[in-house]
């Protein structure tokens, strides 16, 4: 039967033998690196926002988690709406209200609008992330996805490491709206690029959409990223936080045993049962924790403790993203060579001892080191991340590449929001602590002193996630796709 199916998805899908790959892909980089860039460039402007918005360090965290929480939310269904609507309509669509949330958002009068501009800007990147994995899955063979996705992941991680160093140079010389003002001519650029050159590559099968799987997702995920959000502010003691996380934790249950009964699941659980795939998404979790707390508190930690410029910060982190960029490439044609094992576990070690030379930094720590140490966990970032996706995404059959794609960005944003939410709540506790032990709390040499301490805590607990995912890692291996599954012919092999 699920042979039969299969054949009878590429006997119906849109041709694909004579796609022209290059356009299209040029397409889905441009939206990724506005979508992208935008995202880093907000991180290194906290501290100027803090004092232009008058407001409070855990109030200004929102314009990040909330985008995490709408994408969060909104990855789930698109697998089911990219059977409903073309990848043309689904990546103009979502560049489209990527560049309405930049617009709101570079005329907001206050923190409220802006916010309002981040969540729809959100929606856009929720909707454009799993398209663009899907669409790389869809034009190329699994012998040449690991160089599609290096370039891909080129991209993906230059805008991180041109974002904050860009972002303090606006600030030092411009107001914080020209962190927007900038991103609203490339998201127009993206937008008539796709309308150009953007082609249709899934298959419209226009399948019932289940209403009360939609509503459970968006309790499920949205309750465990909101309640992991507020546990920096309130405390792990406080209702509103345990409650929200437990709602969650039920919702998202009650939405897998769902999906396992449905004719036509938003997200197909069915991809669990391909071991590679399922070993994969457990690794890239918790890389995601200790990726985003560590970028997170690298700018908290230099525009803190180390009192340095925002400006001065992104430089420092810059070194490190090129690093990251230009290895990915490499990355992706390793893994066509070699397979996941030669880069993933290797690079998980390269992880995993960054973040212990990280646990060491102090108020005197030299501006070489961190950008030595940043290096290093960017180096071994590479060789993780899109290798292991790929190897994870290669075993499914072509009928659940959206539902493989949407899981996996799902729980990358789950993972990041609950992963900084969990370190900052570290690291002000251990503040906390730190303060209320000191003979002169009200000292703001003290404040700094236990910033530091609390950031100890944080990459202490990051390390230990860190050899988590080294021991996951361990079992990695190369994929192919089902049987049955006969490459696309035509394709260029």
């Amino acid at each position: 039967m699920e042979a039969a199916s299969q054949a009878a998805i590429h006997a119906e899908g849109p041709d694909l033998s004579t796609i022209k790959r290059a356009p299209i892909v040029i397409a889905l980089i441009i939206g990724a690196f506005v979508a992208i860039l935008n995202e880093t460039l907000l991180g290194n402007a906290f501290p100027d926002l803090i004092t232009a918005l008058k407001v409070t360090p855990s109030t200004i965290q929102w314009l990040s988690t909330a985008y995490m929480l709408v994408v969060g939310v909104l990855v789930p269904i698109t697998a089911i709406l990219q059977e409903w609507f073309t990848t043309r309509q689904m990546f103009i669509g979502a560049m489209t209200l990527f560049l309405i949330g930049t617009i709101i958002a570079a005329l907001a009068p206050g923190f409220e609008m802006l916010l309002v501009g981040r969540v729809v800007q959100a929606l856009g990147t929720g909707l454009m992330l799993p398209v663009m994995m899907n669409t790389i899955l869809a034009i190329f063979p699994p012998e040449k996805r690991g160089g599609a996705m290096g370039l891909i992941g080129l991209v993906i991680m230059v805008a991180p490491a041109i974002g904050p160093t860009v972002s303090g140079l606006i600030l030092d010389q411009l107001e914080w709206r020209w962190l927007f003002y900038l991103i609203i001519p490339l998201a127009a650029f993206s937008i008539i690029f796709a309308s150009i050159y953007m082609k249709n590559v899934s298959k419209i099968t226009k399948p019932k959409v289940d209403i009360l799987s939609i509503i459970l997702s968006t309790i499920g995920f949205g309750g465990v990223v909101y309640g992991f959000s507020k546990s920096g502010d309130l405390g792990w003691s406080d209702p509103q936080v345990y409650s929200m996380v437990a709602v969650g934790i039920l919702g998202i249950l009650i939405f897998v045993v769902r999906q396992l009964t449905l004719k036509s699941p938003v997200m197909d659980m069915r991809a669990f049962k391909f071991p590679m795939f399922a070993l994969v998404t457990v690794l890239m979790l918790v890389m995601m924790m200790t990726l985003f707390s560590t970028l997170t508190l690298l700018p908290l930690y230099l525009q803190g403790p180390l009192m340095l410029t925002a400006f001065t910060s992104g430089l420092i982190m810059l070194p490190g993203g090129i690093v990251n960029g230009m290895m990915a490439p490499v990355a992706g044609v390793l893994f066509d060579k070699f397979g996941p094992r030669v880069l993933v576990i290797p690079g998980l070690a390269i992880v995993v001892l960054a973040v212990y030379m990280f646990t060491g930094v102090d108020m005197e720590t030299t501006k070489g080191y961190l950008i030595m140490v940043h290096i290093i966990l960017m180096i071994g970032i590479s060789l993780v991340m899109m290798p292991a996706q790929t190897t994870a995404l290669n075993q499914l059959p072509r009928s659940l590449y959206p539902h493989g794609t949407a899981i996996m960005n799902t729980l990358q944003q789950v993972a990041g929001a609950i992963g900084v939410a969990l370190f900052i709540s570290i690291m002000s506790n251990g503040t906390k602590d730190y303060l209320a032990k000191s003979s002169n709390p009200a000292d703001p040499l003290e404040s700094l002193r236990g910033m530091v301490e609390g950031l100890h805590n944080a990459f202490w607990v990051g390390l230990c996630i860190g050899v988590l995912a080294l021991v996951i890692g361990l079992f990695i291996r190369r994929t192919s796709p089902p049987e049955g599954e006969e490459p696309r012919q035509g394709m260029g092999h």
